[in-house]
């Protein structure tokens, strides 16, 4: 087994859905995990339970950028769009092939057990300490954001993100209005916060 993190998380509200943007939100999960891939090598996404799904992180240092890159993702889709995240570290075995349902070990354990007792924070920590106090508190103003400040972070959060001009471009905006929507979405503290957690990590 080696050292992996894993995302588990479920729809909030998912009754109110249709099956359409049941789907679409799930796809919006799975799109923010494959963001990040390129940067740090492969992620495995797996649905289940058919509101739920899991993300395998094989490189643990940015397990507090996934959440977020979620978050940005769902909320830019709508402003009802939301899911709580249980992240975990530790000792896990990947399956040779894409079917993370049939990954295991203690760290799935921790991470299936902390989803279902949060209540309250959306994105939660298993381990505690200050990677958890740090997520507590990415969880509080992330909770905040609007859909357009949610478009504006969908690029920015990328860990090699385009210029200001280029993102703006990608999500067919001004740039000025890029530049408010980050300002109003607190991303210049968050990227240093994120910068400083994946350097010690």
């Amino acid at each position: 087994m080696s050292q992996i993190s894993v995302l588990t998380g479920d729809l909030v509200a998912s009754s109110r859905l249709s099956s359409h943007a049941l789907d679409g939100a799930l796809d919006a999960v799975k799109q923010a995990s494959a963001d990040l891939s390129p940067a740090i090598g492969a992620t495995r996404f797996a649905r289940n339970r058919g509101d739920g799904w899991q993300i395998a992180l094989g490189m643990p240092r940015f397990q507090a950028r996934l959440p977020l890159m979620i978050r940005a993702h769902l909320r830019a889709l709508g402003p009802q769009l939301s899911t709580r995240i249980a992240i975990a570290q530790g000792a896990g075995s990947l399956p040779a092939g894409d079917d993370l349902n049939a990954a295991h070990g203690p760290v799935f354990t921790a991470s299936g057990q902390l989803l279902d007792t949060l209540e309250g924070p959306r994105i939660a920590y298993a381990g505690g300490g200050a990677l958890g106090a740090a997520l507590r508190l990415f969880d509080h103003i992330s909770q905040g954001w609007t859909q357009a400040q949610a478009r504006a972070m969908v690029p920015m959060l990328r860990l090699d993100p385009p210029t200001q001009t280029a993102a703006a471009a990608e999500i067919a905006i001004t740039r000025q209005s890029l530049a408010q929507a980050l300002q109003g979405a607190g991303y210049e503290a968050i990227l240093e916060a994120l910068q400083m957690i994946e350097e010690r990590a």
